[in-house]
C-alpha cells in the first residue's frame, strides 16, 4: 500500500505501497535492520487503519486525507533537503498517471474493500502484488525472460490464492465484490509500475521530486473526486480521523522515506523483502485489536501466496 516513485529498478517487486526503490544519499541514525522492522509494522498495520478509518468516513474521504498527510510529509521532506517540484508538462502528465495507477485508485479500492471485508484479508490480496507483476512484466517487459522457478512460483502463487478464498468450497461465505477489488488493487500497483518504467525512469528529477509531484497530483485527484460522490460527515469522528492521519503520514509519508534509506543501503533486493511480512502483520493486527477470525485455509493460502511471490523474484542464472 504505497506511495511510488520513478524508478529504473524491477517491476515485480517493491513493498505493499507501490514504493519503486530509489536511493536516497543520507547517513542513517538507525541500523537497517531496524528500520526494516519499522517498515513491516507501519505497512502491515496499514490495512487496521483502513479499516477504522472507514468506521467514521466515506472510503474516498479516507483517501483524501491518506494522500492529503502524506503529501506533507513529503513536502516536509523536500524542504529540508531544498529539493522542488519536476518540471515539464510531459513529466507532470505522466506523473498525474501514476498517481492515479500507484496511489487514488489502489488506495481507494482497498478503502472500499474494507468495507465489506476483514483487513486481514485486505493484507493477504495486497501480497498478490508481485504475482500479477510478474505475469504482467512477461507481456510488457521484454528484459523480464521467463523461467521454470519463476513460472512455478507464479502458478504456486495463484493455488495460495484460489486456497486463501476457499475455491474447493464454491467461495463459500466469501464477500466477491469486497475481494474483487482488493485484488484488483493488488493488480492496479504493477501496471503503474510498468508505467513508470517506461515513462519516468530516465527523468533527471529526483526520486523524492517525482514521488513528491506524483502525490501532490494523487491528492487533486481526489479532491476532485470525492466531493462528487460523498457528503461532508455529519460529525467529526476523533478515532477514525486519527487513523487516517496515522495511514497518511506513517503508511504513504514516513514509509517512503524509510524504504528509499534502506534500499540504498541494502540494495533493493533485501528491501523488497517487506512485502513477505506485511500480510502477517496485517494478519496479526486484524485479530488481536479487531477480533476479526481467520479459517485454516486463510493462514495456509496466505503462505502459498507468499512462496509463490518469492519464487517469481528468483533472477535467471547468468551464463558464459
Amino acid at each position: 500500500m504505497s506511495s511510488v516513485t520513478a524508478s529504473t529498478a524491477p517491476v515485480t517487486a517493491p513493498g505493499p505501497e507501490g514504493s519503486a526503490p530509489a536511493p536516497v544519499p543520507a547517513r542513517p541514525r538507525l541500523d537497517w535492520r531496524l528500520r526494516f522492522a519499522a517498515l513491516s509494522l507501519i505497512w502491515g498495520f496499514s490495512f487496521l487503519l483502513i479499516k477504522v478509518g472507514t468506521q467514521g468516513y466515506a472510503p474516498f474521504q479516507v483517501t483524501l486525507g491518506r494522500l492529503a498527510f502524506g503529501t506533507a510529509v513529503l513536502a516536509v521532506a523536500m524542504a529540508v533537503r531544498r529539493e522542488g517540484l519536476p518540471r515539464g508538462a510531459r513529466t507532470w502528465m505522466h506523473l498525474a498517471v501514476a498517481g492515479f495507477l500507484l496511489n487514488a485508485l489502489p488506495f481507494s479500492l482497498f478503502a472500499f474493500a474494507e468495507l465489506t471485508i476483514p483487513s486481514t484479508l485486505a493484507g493477504i490480496c495486497n501480497a498478490t502484488s508481485p504475482l500479477w507483476g510478474m505475469a504482467l512484466s512477461l507481456v510488457a517487459l521484454r528484459e523480464d525472460r521467463p523461467t521454470r522457478v519463476r513460472v512455478a512460483g507464479l502458478g504456486l502463487g495463484f493455488l495460495g490464492v484460489l486456497t486463501v478464498l476457499g475455491a474447493w468450497q464454491g467461495f463459500h461465505g466469501l464477500d466477491a465484490r469486497g475481494t474483487a477489488l482488493a485484488l484488483l488493487a493488488s493488480l492496479s500497483y504493477p501496471v503503474g509500475w510498468i508505467y513508470v518504467r517506461r515513462t519516468l525512469a530516465g527523468s533527471s528529477a529526483s526520486h523524492l521530486s517525482l514521488t513528491g509531484g506524483q502525490l501532490l497530483l494523487a491528492t487533486a485527484q481526489l479532491a476532485v473526486v470525492t466531493p462528487l460522490f460523498t457528503s461532508a460527515p455529519s460529525s467529526l469522528a476523533v478515532g477514525p480521523l486519527l487513523a487516517i492521519a496515522a495511514l497518511g503520514t506513517l503508511g504513504t509519508g514516513l514509509a517512503v522515506l524509510v524504504q528509499y534509506g534502506i534500499v540504498a543501503e541494502v540494495g533493493p533486493t533485501t528491501g523488497q523483502m517487506v512485502t513477505y511480512f506485511v500480510p502477517v502483520i496485517a494478519a496479526a493486527a486484524g485479530i488481536l485489536l479487531l477480533g476479526e477470525t481467520l479459517t485454516w485455509s486463510t493462514p495456509v493460502g496466505a503462505a502459498v501466496v507468499l512462496a509463490g511471490a518469492a519464487l517469481t523474484q528468483v533472477k535467471p542464472k547468468r551464463t558464459g
